[in-house]
């Protein structure tokens, strides 16, 4: 939040007020090009930035005039898949360090200094309220399928028609998370004919549909860990449909709302059809629940990025055949009265465990 005032500062370039008519936010930052005329390269110029608020998955602290004020954490930050903090702005118990005597943060002083902790303490959600923190949010996972613009939301069928299309992003793409789903390809393809049909992702997570020496193949690979493969056999010139349905065993990411993730990352049985017939079945024990690489992009036609199986093909893989018509279809789990029952159960005697 400082580096962008000061390179403002010293290139003499003054912050817009509106940016193609939308007024901007003021900088939350503050410059360090007075650092730059200190003899001592800057450290010994006092700091104009005395005041500073941490947040991260309802973690909190602040620095203030040489004093830091720091949460100490309920869980490990790795530990993603527990229930959130009910609470945050309460269930946290706090440390205080004075900072000239102590920069380690070693010697919690907190009882030597109420008066600070309850200064330090009014100081911090005075931040929180001036930086737009609140409400306080100390979900983990459940935080990363919290709904956001995207022109993909509430859709449950994808239609593509006679067109190529690359790097579609995260949020404008059927997302394949968590679901029940079919994706049916009407081609034309030439004799012994490769290339990417539909693909998402690559080497650390993703799928894609697509034809290796006229076989038509779908991989889904599991975050570079297990590769799962559905083949069938050398499809004739011409004309052919191409299906591809997973039926996910799964509750999906509705569980989410009752602090419970035993709805996401499950398995399921993947059928690959080839003009009605089934060519392979295969069982997949489990699926990427929640979070994708943030480089994974969409494309149909051809590939991007990695490939979601390197011994298949090279990027960019197009198509040498046509793509009359492409749909994905969506059939996402949806919660019975008894499975919200046996969830309210779960998150009641998880409440009471506590």
């Amino acid at each position: 939040m400082d580096i962008a005032p000061t390179l403002l500062e010293i290139t003499g370039i003054a912050a817009p007020n509106q940016v193609d008519g939308v007024a901007q936010k003021p900088i939350e930052g503050v410059s360090l090009a007075y650092t730059f005329a200190s003899s001592a390269g800057g450290f010994s110029a006092p700091s104009r930035h005395s005041t500073q608020y941490f947040e991260m998955l309802g973690v909190q602290g602040l620095y203030n005039n040489g004093w830091m004020y720091s949460a100490v954490p309920i869980r490990a930050p790795w530990e993603l898949t527990g229930a959130a903090v009910a609470d945050p702005a309460t269930a946290f118990k706090f440390e205080l360090f004075e900072l000239k005597n102590d920069w380690t943060q070693f010697t919690d002083v907190s009882a030597q200094h109420p008066e600070k902790m309850a200064e330090m303490h009014d100081l911090m959600f005075g931040e929180f309220a001036k930086y737009q923190v609140l409400p306080l949010d100390a979900s983990a996972a459940t935080r990363f399928v919290a709904p956001r613009p995207s022109l993909a939301a509430g859709r449950t069928v994808f239609d593509y028609s006679g067109l190529k299309v690359s790097d579609i992003p995260e949020g404008n793409m059927p997302s394949l998370l968590n679901t029940t789903y079919t994706i049916t390809a009407g081609i034309d393809v030439p004799d012994n004919a490769s290339g990417m049909i539909i693909n998402e992702g690559g080497r650390f997570y993703g799928w894609g549909l697509y034809l290796v020496k006229g076989a038509p193949i779908f991989t889904y690979n599991n975050q570079g860990l297990i590769r799962t493969r559905w083949q069938g056999p050398a499809l004739s010139v011409g004309k052919h449909i191409i299906e591809f349905h997973f039926q996910y065993d799964g509750l999906g990411a509705a569980t989410l709302a009752f602090n419970n993730v035993s709805g996401v990352g499950r398995g399921g049985t993947g059928t690959l059809k080839i003009d009605g017939k089934v060519v392979s079945t295969r069982k997949m024990e489990n699926t990427v629940p929640l979070t994708k690489p943030l480089d994974t992009v969409f494309n149909i036609g051809a590939a991007a990025g990695t490939p979601v199986d390197d011994a298949d093909y090279s990027i960019p893989f197009p198509f040498a055949g046509k793509i009359d018509k492409l749909t994905v279809v969506l059939d996402r789990p949806k919660l019975t009265p008894e499975d919200i029952r046996r969830l309210r159960e779960a998150e009641a005697r998880q409440g009471a465990d506590k």
